[in-house]
């Protein structure tokens, strides 16, 4: 069965090319020109990426972003980011909200392929949601229970939560904000600090294997990809 791909972009001729060359390459193309429209495209259709253009009408690509990883039913969905725009800033609000990754235009045809096959490479499928291997480290998300080299983690839910999302995001970088988030939740007021807290403790109990978890200065943290 092809892999499905979203494409949103509110340029005619932009979708033309990245649907002619995502077809070619063997995907099958969905495509949406607005916010609300890629949200519900992703609901309904439940693609394997989502190409996603910042600058859209009605409702920036950033928001879209935001919305569909804080649904539990599109948040698995790996999201690369398109713009125009090259500055610093963009780059990393948009990995802060959780892409996956960013694409410049103009850009490579080749490359844009080369992109989506990487990001689906190392995205993880919901079997893999399930069970996660990266590294040393295996856990099992359904019986809540973590190994490191084949030895057993004793680790709080928290420590545990915390494990799991960034090893079942091997090499991207996750945000202070967006661990919070994720595990701790809107409603419950916390600080950074208690991330970075939780990582110490976590490293503690990995050992040799803390080596996995890279901290990103000024931004968070990355569970590092083997050679």
């Amino acid at each position: 069965m092809k892999e499905k791909i979203l494409v949103v972009d509110d340029e005619i001729d932009i979708l033309t090319l990245l649907k002619y060359n995502l077809e070619k390459a063997g995907f099958k193309v969905i495509s949406a020109k607005d916010g609300p429209e890629a949200i519900e495209s992703a609901k309904r259709e439940k693609p394997n990426l989502i190409i996603l253009d910042i600058m859209l009408p009605s409702m920036e690509g950033t928001e879209v972003c935001k919305i569909l990883k804080k649904d539990d039913a599109t948040s698995h969905i790996p999201v690369i980011m398109l713009t125009a725009k090259g500055e610093e800033v963009d780059r990393i609000v948009g990995l802060e909200l959780g892409a996956d990754d960013y694409i410049t235009k103009p850009f490579s045809p080749r490359e844009l392929i080369l992109r989506v096959k990487a990001v689906l490479k190392r995205g993880y499928t919901e079997e893999k949601a399930r069970l996660i291997t990266a590294g040393p480290v295996h856990i099992d998300i359904m019986r809540n229970s973590a190994t490191v080299d084949k030895k057993p983690l004793n680790l709080t839910a928290t420590e545990f939560k915390l494990l799991a999302a960034l090893a079942g995001s091997p090499g991207r970088v996750l945000s202070r904000d967006n661990l919070l988030d994720r595990i701790w939740g809107q409603d419950c007021y916390v600080t950074d600090r208690t991330v970075d807290t939780h990582i110490r403790r976590l490293r503690e109990k990995l050992g040799k294997s803390a080596k996995y978890i890279e901290t990103v200065r000024g931004f968070g943290y990355r569970f590092l990809e083997e050679e």
